[in-house]
């Protein structure tokens, strides 16, 4: 399958960077990338729910083409949920994408799929566009569990999505042994999930949909292994954690990515 998908390239900070750094951080990438950059490929980054206002603002001041996103987000409206935030309030601030299902959420704060499909189906509501991160341990990868992992998470998150909706997700592919650890799927390993992920969504979907359907890769992704991971077929782009958090790095890994 030949590739025309325009690659998005998303920076997840997760618990880094208090408003201030996130300024400081957007404001060196907008000096950085050109009008060129971002012809090639969209760009988004997610800040900590604190800084996202903050981050907002300056987006919007100066119109930077970069997209606003979130780390997570809680499927209600409103209402008696301590702590969380709801899909009302991010739309409010202009966020345009929603990470959820990521690993750490489903491995250390127990969210089940059933969970992370409400999550989906609430981005999807108020118009934003979800970022759904399905993934396996190194047991399972071991074992050859890999596709049955993955497929079990994308037949239950997808549970009451539309093709049309389906079509606006971004899959994200993240073996989990490779988060942060410094260790990352080959390209062949990553591009064999991500026609797996594919070929899913055609299945369900229709070829049209999965032609469509943007799937990132993510997993320690640096400068030095971007483009070789961009290179494959079924890689459109990138969830990066860790290499997102300086702005130098970041741009590098756009400009490498398209």
């Amino acid at each position: 399958m030949v590739r025309e998908r325009k690659p998005l390239i998303s920076g997840n900070w997760k618990m880094n960077h208090t408003h201030l750094d996130a300024i400081a951080v957007v404001q060196k990438l907008a000096y950085t990338l050109t009008p060129r950059d971002y012809e090639r490929a969209d760009v988004s980054v997610h800040p900590a729910f604190t800084a996202l206002r903050s981050v907002q603002t300056m987006i919007d001041a100066d119109s930077i083409p970069i997209g606003l996103g979130a780390q997570d987000v809680h499927p209600a409206e409103s209402g008696a949920f301590t702590g969380e935030v709801s899909p009302v309030m991010l739309a409010k601030l202009n966020v345009r994408y929603v990470i959820v299902g990521h690993s750490e959420r489903r491995e250390l704060f127990g969210e089940t799929d059933a969970f992370v499909n409400q999550k989906l189906l609430a981005v999807l509501k108020h118009e934003m566009t979800p970022i759904l991160c399905v993934g396996e341990t190194l047991a399972e990868r071991e074992s050859g569990a890999t596709e049955t992992k993955v497929v079990g998470q994308l037949e239950a998150d997808f549970v009451g999505v539309s093709p049309a909706a389906a079509a606006k997700v971004v899959i994200a592919y993240e073996p989990i042994w490779a988060i942060g650890t410094g260790r990352t799927a080959s390209p062949a390993d990553a591009q064999a999930m991500c026609r797996a992920v594919r070929s899913w969504v055609a299945e369900r979907y229709g070829a049209e949909v999965a032609g469509t359907v943007k799937v990132q890769y993510g997993g320690s992704v640096t400068p030095a292994n971007i483009a070789e991971l961009m290179a494959e077929a079924d890689i459109d782009g990138a969830l990066v954690g860790g290499a997102s958090l300086d702005a130098e790095r970041f741009a590098q890994i756009v400009r490498l990515g398209r």
